[in-house]
């Protein structure tokens, strides 16, 4: 159900942590040659999907895209008819892609009494824009330009809003889990009559402060004692913002450490739960790289050790060429 990554490089952390011999190179061909797209999508974020999850969810989340216009930016924009503006951002941007800035600076051209930001709001907002690359490959960066999708796939988007889908497949990436917690992660509210239409393919659980949990209805249940390996995960990742009740992975305490306002840390698990934050730190010819733990709990001599050898392929995955070096350090 896509990989929150609005800063580019957390698709390849964040894959490399979930499969088996992972080829960030492969999936940056495979990138580049538009089989995966990065695009706003739940809670108007982000997220890299397969052009085809691009095409279908989409349609699903546009009520979470038009949130923005009931708000400031509605009054800001008072007047202005937002079909033309999306009528010429979406001319501007598919004959090239363009940055928001360039965007927006372009759109002020028609509309000069309106900002270039809120302008190039409309066209993020209203339009289905994917980030082209350079901008998303492996170990390459770029520009933020965007395209919109029909144009970069050269398909239309689906014709489905219902997110009966969309509430199947977040259940069989993260159930047991509550209507709140779906509406936390998609943006979407109202999601309760949708749980209830699918009654029928759903097993309900019971939360230890009674809450109810939804479950597809042949989902497997792990036992409480299957073993949870280390796991470095980027800032952002769905693991930890796709519940509205997030003690599940995180304790109150860590969370506040490792989110800041609006900064997010890459945080590592420790059986199952989030324990502490790392960072790499690369000298300047890139030489050398250190990877640096900071534990936001204790750990035992066992879940440091199996950190440290994650850690370290982690270290080998990013800079492979580099001497490599791992060392705790206070928060």
């Amino acid at each position: 159900m896509g990989l929150q990554t609005q800063v580019p490089t957390n698709q390849y952390t964040a894959l490399w942590s979930r499969l088996v011999g992972f080829d960030p190179e492969d999936f940056s061909r495979r990138f580049e040659a538009r089989e995966f797209v990065r695009i706003s999508l739940h809670r108007s974020t982000i997220h890299t999907v397969t052009a085809r999850d691009c095409l279908r969810l989409r349609p699903m989340l546009e009520p979470v895209h038009q949130r923005p216009f009931r708000s400031a930016l509605g009054k800001r924009l008072a007047g202005v008819e937002l079909a033309a503006v999306v009528a010429e951002a979406r001319a501007l941007v598919e004959q090239e892609p363009r940055t928001f800035q360039a965007l927006g600076r372009e759109l002020t051209r028609r509309w000069p009494e309106h900002g270039i930001h809120d302008l190039a709001m409309v066209g993020r907002q209203l339009l289905p824009l994917v980030q082209v690359p350079p901008r998303g490959l492996w170990q390459r960066g770029g520009a933020a330009g965007h395209t919109t999708a029909q144009s970069w796939l050269g398909a239309e988007l689906g014709e489905e809003t219902a997110p009966d889908e969309l509430v199947l497949r977040y259940l069989a990436a993260f159930g047991p889990a509550s209507v709140k917690d779906a509406q936390s992660w998609s943006g979407l509210t109202r999601l309760r009559e949708v749980f209830a239409r699918l009654a029928s393919r759903l097993r309900e659980f019971r939360a230890p402060d009674g809450r109810v949990l939804y479950d597809l209805a042949d989902a497997a249940v792990p036992d409480e004692d299957t073993p949870a390996p280390a796991r470095f995960l980027p800032e952002f990742d769905n693991l930890f913002i796709g519940h509205h009740d997030r003690t599940r992975v995180i304790s109150d305490e860590v969370r506040s450490r490792t989110f800041v306002g609006n900064r997010a840390y890459p945080v590592f698990l420790a059986d199952g739960f989030i324990r502490g934050t790392w960072r790499i730190e690369k000298d300047r010819r890139g030489a050398s790289a250190t990877l640096a733990l900071t534990a936001l709990e204790p750990l035992s001599a066992g879940q440091r050790a199996e950190l440290e050898r994650e850690g370290a392929e982690l270290l080998a995955f990013h800079t492979p060429d580099a001497r490599h070096e791992l060392r705790w350090t206070t928060d």
